[in-house]
């Protein structure tokens, strides 16, 4: 659970940075074709860094290809390019807090579409971020900023699907994962924006949202792909809700943007959201159904099969084919790959 925590902050500190960042970049080219640029910079980076870095899931089954595609399209292609027509017309510390309905959309989608179980703690720290979502629309809707959080919104609902359909592959390989949404994203857009006629920038502009995307976006996703094997979409989504808050600190010395009280105050709702999920506790009876899946683990509690592999330490973490026998016991947890029982 503690690993899940941190993969998920590191995750969100990434993404939330990389806002302002890119509003810097808006100046050099247009919003299409940095959508374009930041995913494939990202797709093209992890498939340099594969070979070296560690696997740390499980072989694809031919079902996940579909959820794979539909996340592409919905997070990879549409969302992006929401976020950065949105960052064209609002400040860069208030799209970087707006970024907070990201994770509402996505603990929203989880309970009410995907059943996953949502306490009244965590109901109540959404409606939190909810309201400090609504101070920020309205601040910019006065300064005319109105319509570009309007379409950061529809990135963060975009990018709440992607999270909900990406947590049907969060035993599978994560670099695996972003590095194909990357490259295939990333290569759609940079071609429509092209045909649409959006000017390239010069190459160090190019290799600078490259590097951004592989940051913010690529490297961001591995961590929450991680995070989401841990603890479920709804608690991943509200640790990721910290990513905001460092977007919206990077802009005001970045950009020279004014700390308002309007600001102030949609970030302590929302600042309270997030203390109101990150203290939840949930432990109950519960029964663990007979499963077969494979990803990395070490032999715990939920790991207590026989070994057939020469040379393989059970109280280290490695990856096989595995299966779970049906268990009732009773620890906190969170709706992990293992904990996705009904309520």
């Amino acid at each position: 659970m503690t690993s899940g925590i941190a993969f998920a902050l590191a995750s969100a500190l990434l993404f939330g940075a990389s806002a302002p960042l890119a509003k810097l970049l808006l100046g050099e080219m247009g919003p299409w074709l940095l959508a374009g640029l930041l995913y494939l910079g990202s797709g093209l980076g992890l498939a340099v860094l594969r070979p070296v870095l560690p696997r740390e899931g499980g072989a694809f089954a031919p079902s996940d290809w579909k959820w794979l595609a539909a996340a592409v399209a919905v997070g990879g292609v549409v969302g992006p390019v929401l976020m950065m027509a949105g960052l064209v017309h609002a400040p860069a510390a208030s799209a970087a807090l707006a970024l907070n309905l990201e994770g509402v959309f996505t603990l929203g989608l989880a309970w009410v579409v995907f059943r996953e179980n949502v306490d009244l703690r965590v109901g109540i720290g959404a409606g939190a971020i909810l309201a400090g979502a609504a101070l920020l629309s309205w601040q910019d809707q006065a300064a005319g900023g109105g319509w570009g959080l309007v379409a950061i919104a529809g990135a963060c609902l975009a990018w709440a699907v992607d999270n909900n359909l990406t947590r049907k592959l969060s035993a599978g390989d994560p670099v695996r994962i972003a590095m194909v949404k990357g490259l295939v994203a990333g290569s759609v857009n940079t071609v429509l924006a092209s045909v649409a006629g959006e000017a390239w920038p010069a190459l160090p502009t190019v290799g600078g949202a490259a590097l951004l995307g592989l940051l913010g976006y690529g490297l961001s996703l591995v961590l929450f792909v991680l995070a989401l094997r841990h603890l479920g979409t709804a608690r991943t989504g509200a640790y990721f809700s910290t990513a905001p808050f460092a977007g919206a600190l990077l802009a005001v010395p970045l950009l020279g943007e004014s700390l308002t009280p309007l600001l102030l105050a949609a970030g302590l709702l929302m600042a309270l959201g997030l203390y109101l999920h990150l203290t939840e506790s949930h432990a109950h009876d519960h029964v663990h159904d007979t499963l077969e899946h494979e990803h990395p683990h070490r032999h715990d509690d939920h790991h207590q099969h026989d070994h057939d592999h020469a040379g393989v330490d059970p109280g280290q973490p490695h990856t096989h084919r595995h299966v779970h026998q049906r268990l009732v016991h009773r620890h906190p947890h969170y709706p992990d790959i293992h904990h996705r029982h009904v309520h």
